[in-house]
């Protein structure tokens, strides 16, 4: 409604051919229409997983996993070994945002712990060489 409203101001103006407003707000209004396009397409396409017949341990979709990194390494005391573990919500690329820790199940870590279960240690690759991490514990999110 708001570009409409822009596009309906910068028709005001005149002549149409050089007006940078108007020209501004039909490139806003192609934006717009990409973007439901891509909300349409992503809604016809989304299938919903039933979470009841999910394993309670293992790592899907959803899952709300706690991991620690460099299982292997010698540790002094407990408080070192808290500061290697992480808790991430594994999420659909579209949702991914690993600042909030919500990682995608395509992304490197999202992608090696899917199908995983408590206690397992996973290897996987990443730009730097092999790493390893050991999946401490599996939530479903709505629990």
């Amino acid at each position: 409604q708001e570009n409409k409203k822009r596009l309906a101001e910068a028709r005001s103006f005149g002549d149409l051919s050089e007006n940078s407003e108007y020209d501004e707000a039909r490139d806003e209004q192609a934006k717009i229409y990409a973007r439901i396009a891509e909300l349409e397409e992503a809604l016809h396409h989304a299938v919903i997983h039933d979470e009841s017949d999910v394993d309670e341990g293992l790592v899907t979709l959803g899952s709300i996993v706690t991991v620690e990194f460099n299982p292997d390494k010698k540790r002094k005391s407990k408080d070192e070994k808290a500061e290697d573990t992480e808790e991430y919500r594994i999420v659909g690329s579209n949702e991914a945002d690993p600042m909030e820790g919500k990682i995608s199940d395509l992304s490197p870590i999202g992608a090696a712990i899917v199908g995983h279960k408590e206690k397992d240690v996973v290897t996987f690759d990443t730009p730097a060489g092999e790493s390893k991490i050991k999946i401490i514990s599996v939530k479903k999110a709505g629990k």
